[in-house]
Parts: C-alpha cells; sequence; structure tokens
C-alpha cells in the first residue's frame, strides 16, 4: 500500500491501468446493466461519532464527498463489539452464536457460507484484501491479498480484469485503522490541549495524546476511502458499483469497544449506487451488519437462503420504504479476549429510542485489555485524588448491575440507568420478551454458552496445554 496516502492517492501502475481503460471500454461489453459490482470498505475500532459526517472531529472529506453522491444511516448497528465476531456475522449474515463465532479470535461452524460462497455461484470475483480475522478458510474462500490494510494495487488489477472480462466483482477493503497502536496520520491535525473529549472519557493528559493520535488515524483511513473510491471512479465501472463504507465497532477507549452500550455497537454507514441510491440522503432506518449479505444478493438478483437471520434493506436504499428493523441486538463475551474477565458475559437489544443491556454475572469484575491500559490507570490515579467524575466513570466501566435501561435520545452515551424507572416498566418488560427470544432462537443459554466461548476460538487447545503447563487460568487470553 503506498506509504503517502495523503500525498498520492495513486500509484503510477495505477495511473497507467486507467490510461488504457477508454480503450478496454470500446472493445468490451458494459456492465451497466448487468449485476452489480461491489466496492465494501471497513475501518477497524471507529466509534461512529468521531467522524466528521456523525458531527465528530475527526476530518474525513473523501467519506463527507462519498456520503454527498448516496445514503448515511444513523441508525447502523453490529452484533457485538469485537472485530472478528463482528466481521463473520458481516459476511455470513447469520449473528454470533449461531454462526459459532462469538467469542474473539473465533470461528464459524463447517455448515456456515459466507457472502464469497454466495457470489461466486453467481459468477462473481470475490477479494478481501487487508485485515482478516476470520475463518475456517473453507467457509470463507475469497481471495486475499495484503496484510493489515488493503492493497489499492490489487483493487486496480481487479477492477481491470472485471471490466476486460464483464465478471462483477466483490471487492472488500478491511482497513487496520484506526485501531491501536495509532501510529498512522498527522497528530499535529488534533492538538491535545484542543480536542473535545467525549463525556465517558476522564480528561487526563494521557487521554487527550491517546484520542489526538486517534482522531489523526481517522483521516488516515478516510484517505484510505479516497485513494480506493479514486481509482473506482477513475474506471468505466463506477455507474454500476455499489460502495459501502463501515466504521466497525467503537474505539478501544471504554465505554466503547467490548460494551454492548451504542458507542460500542453502533456504526457508520454509507452507501453509493449511481441511478439507484438517492444522493445526499440520510435515513433513520434501523439496520445492522446482519443485513449488508441479504441486501448485496438481492441487488444481485439472487434469492436470500432462508437460513440467514439478516433481512434485505435494498428497498430503504432506493427510496421504496423509510423503516426496516423495530429492534437490533447484540451480545459480548470476555471470555478468552485480550486481560478479559474470565467470563463476563453481555447481551443486549435496542428499539427505537431504549436500550435494555442484561449482565450474567454482575459480581464479576469487568476487565480488557482497556482496563490494563496506561490510560485506564491514569483514570484510576485520578480516581484517587478525590475526582468524583473520575471515581464514577471508573466503577461504572468495571462494575455493573444485573440489567441496564437507557434513553438513546436524551442519553446518547448510556450513563443514566433507568431500570427502576417505574414509568418505563413496560419499556423494559417489552425489550427484555424481544431479547428473551432472540437468545432462544439463536440457541443462546447465556451463561451456559459464555463457558462455552474457548471452543469456538481455533486456539483453544494450545491455550489449554499452555495453561496447564504454567498452572495458570485457562482464560485464552490472545493479542487483539
Amino acid at each position: 500500500m503506498s506509504n503517502n496516502l495523503n500525498k498520492a492517492p495513486y500509484s503510477m501502475k495505477n495511473v497507467l491501468y486507467f490510461l488504457f481503460f477508454p480503450a478496454l471500454a470500446l472493445i468490451s461489453s458494459s456492465a451497466a446493466d448487468s449485476k452489480p459490482n461491489v466496492l465494501l470498505i471497513i475501518a477497524d475500532d471507529c466509534t461512529y461519532r468521531d467522524l466528521e459526517l456523525y458531527g465528530g472531529q475527526a476530518k474525513t472529506p473523501h467519506l463527507l464527498e462519498l456520503a454527498s453522491e448516496g445514503m448515511t444511516f444513523d441508525r447502523c448497528f453490529q452484533a457485538a463489539p469485537m472485530c472478528s465476531p463482528t466481521r463473520h456475522c458481516l459476511y455470513t449474515g447469520l449473528y454470533p452464536v449461531k454462526s459459532g463465532a462469538y467469542p474473539n479470535h473465533t470461528m464459524a461452524h463447517d455448515w456456515v457460507k459466507s457472502i464469497a460462497q454466495y457470489l461466486q455461484a453467481a459468477d462473481y470475483v470475490t477479494h478481501l484484501s487487508g485485515k482478516r480475522h476470520i475463518g475456517p478458510a473453507p467457509v470463507f474462500p475469497f481471495t486475499y491479498s495484503g496484510k493489515s490494510n488493503p492493497d489499492p494495487d490489487v483493487f486496480a488489477e481487479v477492477l481491470a480484469a472485471s471490466e476486460a472480462q464483464d465478471q462483477p466483482f466483490l471487492f472488500i477493503a478491511a482497513s487496520n485503522e484506526p485501531h491501536s497502536p495509532w501510529n498512522k496520520g498527522d497528530p499535529s491535525d488534533y492538538p491535545p490541549s484542543e480536542i473535545t473529549l467525549p463525556p465517558v472519557l476522564v480528561d487526563t493528559p494521557d487521554t487527550r495524546e491517546g484520542f489526538s493520535k486517534y482522531l489523526a488515524e481517522i483521516t488516515y483511513f478516510d484517505s484510505q476511502v479516497g485513494e480506493l473510491v479514486g481509482l473506482l471512479d477513475a474506471s468505466p465501472l463506477s455507474g454500476n458499483t455499489i460502495v459501502m463504507v463501515l466504521s466497525e465497532q467503537g474505539n478501544s477507549f471504554p465505554f466503547a469497544k467490548w460494551t454492548c452500550y451504542d458507542a460500542g455497537l453502533q456504526s457508520a454507514c454509507v452507501v453509493r449506487w449511481p441511478g439507484k441510491v438517492k444522493e445526499g440522503t440520510r435515513s433513520e432506518a434501523m439496520i445492522e451488519y446482519v443485513d449488508v449479505v441479504p441486501t448485496l444478493l438481492e441487488a444481485a438478483g439472487l434469492e436470500r437462503p432462508a437460513i440467514l437471520d439478516g433481512r434485505s434493506f435494498l428497498p430503504v436504499l432506493t427510496g421504496e420504504s423509510m423503516s426496516h428493523k423495530t429492534h437490533v441486538f447484540g451480545l459480548q463475551t470476555t471470555r478468552g479476549i485480550n486481560q478479559g474477565s474470565d467470563h463476563y458475559g453481555i447481551r443486549s437489544v435496542r428499539g427505537e429510542r431504549y436500550r435494555y443491556v442484561l449482565n450474567f454475572t454482575p459480581e464479576v469484575t469487568f476487565e480488557n485489555a482497556a482496563t490494563d491500559d496506561a490510560t485506564f490507570l491514569s483514570w484510576k490515579e485520578r480516581a484517587g485524588t478525590g475526582d468524583e467524575n473520575a471515581k464514577r466513570l471508573v466503577h461504572d466501566y468495571q462494575h455493573r448491575p444485573a440489567e441496564e435501561l437507557y434513553d438513546t435520545v436524551a442519553d446518547p452515551w448510556n450513563r443514566t440507568n433507568l431500570i427502576a424507572d417505574p414509568e418505563l416498566a413496560v419499556v423494559r418488560d417489552d425489550l427484555r420478551t424481544a431479547l428473551d427470544d432472540w437468545m432462544r432462537q439463536q440457541g443462546d443459554e447465556g451463561q451456559a454458552t459464555e463457558m462455552k466461548a474457548l471452543e469456538r476460538m481455533p486456539r483453544h487447545d494450545d491455550v489449554e496445554s499452555e495453561g496447564k503447563k504454567k498452572g495458570g487460568k485457562k482464560k485464552g487470553k490472545a493479542k487483539e
């Protein structure tokens, strides 16, 4: 990948490709009326609210431009606030417990099929460039390239081959940004003393320095979006290509990633499809990552397999419908994650306005990589000085009640627990029922499912053996 994305959006190799595209267009049949191509771009550990498009501080000119050419979803959600289960869900159209991919560093059941298999059966080329974090290999038979970031040169090759052979493509560009360590982009654009911290973060020098670097890396991700979309727009295939950009789960600061609050489960989603999606529009329809596979299948004229959990939101994209779902669901499994609690299972459901969170073992201290990080340690130090806000945030992050209920409109950061409010008893009970029904449908047995999480991790046997050798806990910790 280019080392200076902000300064040089195209390599010379890419430029040469597109000097010859007009000639290719003359000698090959037009794909304008054929199955649409798909360019799916995914960030990593990016809180959607931090994007300029959603009122955040991170400058994202390319994403803003893309949004002006398509539809922005204000209520898009994933089912798990961790990288691996999120990607399994996105590529399979199945919720995590059903697919088997619910802890982190996980794997789907052998019977599961992915978007690669579905589209390959319809003569698509399916390519995944960049971060993977999925398995087993037979379930995800993509052509792979890149290591942690998408390779634009490979995308240029896919564009050229697709045009020459008149064959549709799915190209997933899976970025590693802005996943820590935050070492890309220009932090000088975000002076620590001048940025505004979210209300769920304790204001310490360490927090400010980290948040500055994180914002810079979001802008770096935006440059990746600009490079890839620029290559597409220089080709004749642009008019028949669906471009979708997602921000994945929230960042790795507390109260986002690894949690079932809105900041952990809500995602940016921008979709451009010339002639199909109206330019410059925003949608309040509630959609989920699990809906992406059926949406792309319908766009390609393919049948939705009955096994899928997701439903196509193509009618929302084309303006035929203003709504999609009434409830969206989420889960978190700490068992097996880096520095995670031995077990701390969370399940959640959100309706139009309220989010209900169920914590299986509230007596357990909630731990993950964030609680072992220097930033959180600086919070604890601040709390020790008598800072009441720091004390409250440190306590609330690690010690949760059995049930939580939040007004996501009045309290978007989910900090005022309304579970005991008698005026919301009906709302609480309705959400409880919806969550129970979903868990039952998914085969989710709650705490029993949590304790089986290591069985769904490819490295489970190695972790068990290592734990026995050292006489330590068999927590299955893995670098995230």
